[in-house]
């Protein structure tokens, strides 16, 4: 029986790896780079905003080559990684004067999305100077934000990126099959930062900070991405934090991680467990999730 191969929850087939190897035969000229957005191309391998899934596709090319299924040309030019040689984001020079106002007294607070503006790098910065897990570059679809008080200080940043795939509490929750999850894990956004800078020290604002955003979150990915967001998640470990704030906005306790982590292959714990919480921003939310 012909071997099926799988790559991001697409089933290959035989009849799919002559179809790649008559491509690459076609294009004897071409490198991997081009041979994989050729692919996309075919197969119409892109995403909600219409970019082709290079990467994703080249995963896929180098997985069947390994595995002695295709030829893929030789590499022809090792290019740069700039991610590997990023600097760390510098500090900048803002007032940190305490601010332990009542939170009506910093209102109107303005929440700005920063992700491809000029004021990302303060983003960067403040979640690289105080967050405790420092600032990492995200992958994918992502946002930022800045949250400023009416004195046009920042108070807080908050980042959304692409959601993991496999989460047994939150799939369980949500109810939806392995082919939904596939077509569907995008309209889903995962807190991955979020940050009260240190000299702010004002009550309810987290939670009041989290009801604002979840009513802005899904129509700036949106803008950005072309499609929306039908529910939110995060982690939170429970050796370091309660999770109190997310609580008070409503947010729902999903279940707890197992601590093996996504490429586990021991079944053993191998880092803490966290508890994950999850937020609809649709009534529907189960409904168009489920949509295979």
């Amino acid at each position: 029986m012909p071997m099926e191969w799988k790559h991001r929850g697409r089933i290959i087939t035989p009849d799919d790896i002559h179809f790649i190897q008559r491509l690459i035969d076609a294009n004897p000229q071409a490198s991997r780079r081009r041979l994989s957005a050729k692919l996309c191309e075919a197969w119409q391998w892109k995403q909600a905003n219409g970019a082709l899934q290079d990467m994703v596709c080249r995963g896929l090319l180098l997985m069947l080559d390994r595995a002695g299924q295709i030829q893929l040309p030789p590499i022809k030019k090792r290019p740069n990684n700039p991610l590997a040689r990023r600097p760390k984001p510098a500090p900048l020079l803002i007032d940190t004067g305490p601010i332990q106002e009542p939170l009506s007294e910093l209102q109107p607070i303005h929440i700005q999305q920063v992700r491809r503006t000029g004021d990302e790098s303060l983003y960067n910065s403040l979640i690289e100077q105080h967050h405790y897990l420092g600032y990492e570059q995200p992958v994918g679809e992502h946002l930022k934000y800045v949250v400023w008080a009416a004195t046009g200080r920042p108070i807080a940043c908050m980042a959304w990126s692409s959601a993991p795939r496999h989460l047994g509490c939150r799939d369980r929750f949500i109810g939806w099959s392995r082919e939904a999850r596939r077509r569907n894990i995008r309209f889903i956004a995962y807190n991955t930062r979020f940050l009260i800078v240190p000299w702010v020290q004002v009550p309810h604002l987290a939670s009041h900070i989290l009801g604002r955003i979840a009513r802005t979150v899904s129509r700036d990915w949106e803008h950005l991405y072309k499609h929306p967001i039908y529910f939110l998640e995060t982690f939170v470990d429970p050796e370091r934090f309660r999770g109190t704030c997310y609580y008070a906005a409503n947010w729902v306790l999903l279940g707890e991680t197992t601590g093996r982590g996504k490429d586990d292959h021991t079944n053993r714990q191998n880092r803490s467990i966290k508890r994950m919480l999850g937020y609809p921003l649709t009534p529907q939310f189960r409904e168009l999730l489920q949509q295979s």
